[in-house]
């Protein structure tokens, strides 16, 4: 079933001639004027007929679920096919329809498929309008960003499809249950002050707008690939690989320049910080008895393999490898807060093929992952607000600021009673009001967790830096640290990734970049300087400037420097270097080799419109590049020199 849900100030319809599939109906329903209703246009699918209890009890639930947030008195089901091209057979959907109507009003003529504690009967006033007639309607969406919203119901398993493999092991519970667990979202400003999400202003947040209607609409499909695919193929950075599962991507010598520079920046500053660097396996037994009860609360899809008759899956995080090591490790009170990391390349995990676009979705990945060991929770906490400071530096070294991101905050009901000065002060630090999800319980083995969420070219938000306190995988695992009395105790566990995945925050640079070329921003889009796979270009006039375009390469050294010494019309060489985002191009003739000075166009400060263009020693131009790769790693050209010799990949 395919649902589009709508909040709307009216609707007003009238039925105008019936097809042949028409429902009979009284004169009384050929037409209607309902004020603030939530409509549901609704197109049921052939799916659906195998199992209507259970898609009416789905489809009831996500209506009534986005009523409450809405605070819609009425709600509308308008049959309409246009959503899907599957549909269930006339009668079928009528009688789902009619299914439907009761479960959302509790008619008592139709037994109710479901009814949960605290839903009145009579909760709502609802509406079908007629099925199977043309008819003619105006309406009028409301304009806040939970007004427009749509669901796929999607009942589990279809009689005479095809059994799974024997060996396929199911979805871990948590994944399970996350499609059903109940929760409160609101805005908290900087003041402290709690927000309804349908009633709190965008005007001056129009990306925090976004994120609030992408975490309510909770569809992560991908109908179009983002502006980031394309440019990271033109760059000639990134593809996708035929030969393998979609979600896995091959990286040129270019990508995998700035993917190596991410991680070993990253990896410094975990280091910096204080966490000890290790490695653990790829894959691990299904069958071990800690780790199939870790699987049950982590909502993540895995791969699956076999080998010597033993069920293994590939790793989706490094808490596996890093609590075994944690069990076996000798940790006194006076060794705590202890931190580990590894930078995994890779995870996998295997998401679903609709979600996967580009470098924001993957099922092979590298993640920086840190984990915590603290003797308690006062000190979990103190952690937790200096790596959330920690992320928020990572992320604007790599070139993410805090005006790029929405913040996200996830907590028990139970822990926000406790500490309800830790969420005002996290909002303080950013000076922005952030989203919050309270849960009424635990299920997850956190109780706090934050994300900093990118929003993209297509509304689409994904989690950057991520840190969340975990209160039970300690004692699963049998991680114990000796206190001062000389008893074992059971630590709290951080988990943290400052970045996020590399790939993601790779995205995040592309799709910053353009849409920050776009009106009415029109900057030049790059990449930071230091990430840059070509930070110079050099562009000789001719021949006989190239033996001093290569002694300018030589007083360059130690930075990624080119010379396009290709026979193409200069207008074209500089044209290519400005598609390939190079920050700094400089064109040598003879009055550069006479005056030993370069004119040099910086991308920095160009916009789409005009270029900036400079005069500078060579000296000069060495201190621009100081400057902007000062305290980043460094590594040498990903390719030859000398453009003439490149071979092309894409």
């Amino acid at each position: 079933m395919q649902i589009l849900l709508v909040h709307s100030d009216f609707l007003q319809y009238r039925v105008e001639r019936a097809t042949k599939m028409a429902e009979k109906i009284e004169d009384s329903r050929r037409g209607a004027r309902i004020e603030e209703p939530l409509i549901a246009f609704t197109a049921i699918e052939r799916p659906d007929e195998s199992r209507e209890a259970e898609t009416v009890k789905q489809a009831a639930e996500a209506i009534r679920d986005v009523a409450r947030q809405v605070k819609a008195p009425r709600l509308v089901l308008y049959p309409y096919a246009h959503l899907s091209s599957d549909l269930a057979r006339p009668e079928a959907a009528i009688r789902i329809l009619k299914t439907l109507e009761s479960e959302l009003q509790g008619d008592t003529e139709v037994p109710r498929v479901s009814q949960k504690p605290g839903d009145s009967q009579r909760s709502w006033e609802v509406h079908r309008v007629p099925f199977g007639w043309y008819k003619s309607f105006e309406m009028r969406c409301k304009g806040h960003p939970l007004a427009e919203l749509s669901r796929s119901i999607r009942p589990g398993g279809t009689p005479g499809a095809p059994l799974a493999p024997a060996k396929v092991i199911a979805e871990s519970e948590a994944l399970a249950r996350e499609q059903k667990l109940r929760s409160t979202l609101q805005i908290l400003d900087t003041r402290g002050k709690r927000h309804d999400p349908g009633k709190f202003s965008y005007k001056e947040h129009p990306g925090l707008g976004k994120f609030v209607q992408y975490e309510m609409a909770k569809s992560r499909a991908v109908e179009q690939p983002p502006p980031h695919v394309e440019i990271m193929r033109r760059l000639q950075m990134v593809d996708h690989e035929p030969g393998s599962d979609p979600g896995n991507l091959r990286y040129y010598p270019k990508g995998r320049l700035v993917k190596a520079l991410l991680e070993a920046y990253i990896g410094q500053r975990m280091s910096a910080y204080g966490a000890l660097e290790v490695e653990t396996p790829l894959m691990y037994d299904v069958n071990h008895p800690t780790l199939r009860s870790y699987l049950d609360r982590f909502p993540a899809r895995q791969y699956n393999v076999e080998s010597d008759k033993r069920d293994l899956f590939l790793r989706f995080a490094a808490c596996f490898g890093q609590f075994l090591m944690g069990k076996d490790m000798v940790v006194s009170y006076r060794n705590l807060p202890l931190r580990m990391f590894e930078m995994t390349r890779y995870s996998f995990r295997r998401e679903q093929s609709g979600e996967l676009a580009g470098l924001r979705r993957l099922r092979a990945f590298t993640m920086p992952d840190m984990h915590t060991f603290c003797a308690d929770m006062t000190q979990a906490l103190e952690e937790f607000r200096q790596q959330y400071r920690l992320a928020i530096d990572v992320l604007r070294h790599i070139g993410i600021e805090p005006g790029d991101y929405e913040v996200g905050l996830r907590f028990t009901r139970e822990f926000a009673d406790q500490n309800p000065s830790l969420l005002r002060d996290l909002v303080a630090e950013l000076q922005k009001p952030v989203l919050t999800e309270e849960w009424q319980e635990r299920f997850f083995y956190f109780v706090v967790k934050f994300e900093f969420n990118f929003v993209d070219a297509l509304d689409k938000a994904s989690a950057l830096a991520t840190v969340q306190i975990d209160v039970e995988n300690a004692e699963r695992y049998g991680i114990k640290y000796t206190d001062a009395e000389g008893k074992e105790r059971s630590p709290v566990i951080l988990h943290c990734s400052p970045s996020g995945a590399v790939e993601r925050a790779i995205y995040a640079l592309l799709e910053k970049a353009w849409m920050d070329s776009q009106p009415p921003k029109n900057k030049a889009p790059m990449l930071p300087v230091w990430l840059s796979p070509t930070q110079v270009r050099l562009i000789p006039v001719a021949g006989a400037h190239t033996p001093h375009a290569q002694k300018t390469m030589d007083g360059l050294a130690g930075y990624r420097v080119d010379m396009d010494d290709r026979e193409e019309t200069v207008q074209k060489k500089v044209r290519d270097a400005a598609m390939e985002w190079v920050p700094c191009i400089a064109v040598i003739g003879d009055k550069e080799v006479q005056e030993g000075n370069l004119m040099v166009t910086l991308r920095e400060e160009s916009t789409t419109k005009k270029t900036t263009n400079r005069k500078m020693t060579l000296e000069e131009l060495r201190k621009v590049l100081e400057e902007k790769t000062r305290g980043m790693p460094q590594r040498p050209l990903p390719l030859a020199g000398r453009l003439s010799v490149r071979p092309k990949f894409m």
